[in-house]
C-alpha cells in the first residue's frame, strides 16, 4: 500500500499508476489497453471538444474490514452509461466490458486504496469521449472508453454533517427535456457559476428548483434531494434529474424500514412540513441539509434545529455505507468482491 496520510486526504485528484482504455473504430470495440501515461492525445476538432459528446460515471471502491476490496451496485452505472449513449448518440458500453475495465483498473491500482479506518475511499472515474474529427454537428465515428482511478476523502470537509443550501431562481442546471437525465459534462459546466455564488454567499450549495415553473424542487447541484416526514420518504421526480444510484438504493431501504416511499413534484412552500432533509449521491452518500434559504422571499426552511443530522438520515446513512463496507448483511446483492 502507498504511504500516503489517508485520513487527511481531499475530494480532489491524485496520480495513480495505471489507466485502462477501450477504442471504438470501425463500428466496435477493440481490445483493452493498460496504459501509464495520464495525457490524452485528441484531434483539435475532436466532438468531446466541440460538441459535446462526453460522458461519465462515478463509482467508488472500498477497502472492507475483512480485508476485502467491494464496488457497489456496478451494473447500475453500466446501464446509466448506456442510457447517456443513447440520448447522446454514442456507442454504448457493454455491461461486460465496463465491468472488466473497472476490475482491472482497480486491481492495476490497488496499492492507492485507501484503509478502512481512514473513511477515504477509491474513486472510480468512467470516461467516454467523442474523438473522431468533426466540424459539422454530426456524432463522431470513433471513442475512447477511458477508465482510472484516485484515492478520496470526504466530498463534504465535515463528512456526515449538516450543511447550509440556498435556492437559485437566476440559473438553470438543465433544461426539462434537455441533458439532465444524462450524465454528461456540459450539466455541471452548467451549474459552476451558481454554485461559485451559492459559496460566496456561505451556502455549502446551491438548490435549483424546476426549470419550466420555478415552483417545485430539482436538484442538489450535483446531488439528488429528499425530505423526510410522517415516516415517508420523498425525492423529486422529474425529467431533467439525473437518476442518482445512491438515491435509488436509499429508497429501497426505507422501504425495507416499511417507510412509505414517494417520487413526485415537491413544491417548494412543502419544504416547510419536513422533518429532516438531505442531499445524496456517489461522492457524499448523504449530505443531510441544516437549513434551505429562498433568498428571494426571504423564506428560511429549518431542517435541523441543533445543528445535527436526523435520526433517520443518520440511520440510512450509516446503513448504506455498513453494506458497501460488508459490514452488514448485503440482501439486495448491491456489492462485488474485486479483491478478496
Amino acid at each position: 500500500m502507498k504511504d500516503l496520510d489517508w485520513s487527511n486526504l481531499s475530494f480532489g485528484y491524485i496520480p495513480t499508476d495505471y489507466n485502462v482504455r477501450c477504442y471504438y473504430r470501425n463500428g466496435k470495440w477493440g481490445e483493452i489497453e493498460i496504459n501509464s501515461d495520464e495525457y490524452l492525445k485528441l484531434h483539435m476538432a475532436a466532438t468531446c471538444l466541440h460538441y459535446g459528446q462526453e460522458a461519465f460515471e462515478g463509482l467508488k471502491a472500498y477497502r472492507c474490514p475483512d480485508g476485502k476490496v467491494r464496488i457497489f451496485r456496478i451494473d447500475e452505472n453500466a446501464e446509466r452509461l448506456q442510457r447517456t449513449c443513447r440520448g447522446i448518440m454514442m456507442p454504448e458500453v457493454p455491461t461486460q466490458l465496463f465491468k472488466e475495465m473497472v476490475t482491472k483498473t482497480i486491481r492495476l491500482n490497488q496499492e492507492y486504496i485507501p484503509t478502512y479506518e481512514s473513511g477515504a475511499t477509491l474513486y472510480i472515474r468512467p470516461l467516454l469521449l467523442g474523438t473522431s474529427a468533426q466540424v459539422g454537428v454530426h456524432p463522431a465515428n470513433e471513442y475512447l472508453f477511458i477508465v482510472f482511478v484516485t484515492p478520496v476523502g470526504p466530498y463534504f470537509k465535515g463528512g456526515f454533517a449538516t450543511n447550509p443550501y440556498v435556492i437559485v431562481r437566476d440559473y438553470d442546471r438543465s433544461a426539462p427535456l434537455g441533458t439532465g437525465m444524462y450524465k454528461v459534462g456540459g450539466n455541471y459546466a452548467a451549474s459552476l457559476k451558481a454554485n461559485a455564488l451559492a459559496h460566496e454567499k456561505g451556502y455549502a450549495c446551491e438548490f435549483y428548483l424546476d426549470a419550466k415553473e420555478k415552483k417545485y424542487m430539482d436538484e442538489c447541484g450535483a446531488a439528488n434531494f429528499f425530505g423526510i416526514k410522517n415516516n415517508t420518504y420523498i425525492t423529486p421526480r422529474s425529467s431533467s434529474i439525473l437518476p442518482s444510484i445512491t438515491n435509488k438504493s436509499l429508497m429501497q431501504l426505507a422501504e425495507d424500514y416499511r417507510m412509505k416511499v414517494e417520487q413526485r413534484q415537491i413544491p417548494e412552500e412543502e419544504l416547510e412540513t419536513f422533518e429532516e432533509a438531505g442531499a445524496c449521491g456517489t461522492a457524499a452518500v448523504i449530505s443531510p441539509i441544516s437549513y434551505i434559504d429562498d433568498l428571494d422571499t426571504q423564506k428560511r426552511y429549518t431542517f435541523s434545529k441543533d445543528g445535527n443530522p436526523g435520526p433517520i438520515s443518520t440511520k440510512l446513512y450509516n446503513h448504506l455505507r455498513n453494506i458497501q463496507y460488508g459490514v452488514e448483511p448485503d440482501v439486495h446483492g448491491w456489492t462485488t468482491v474485486i479483491i478478496e
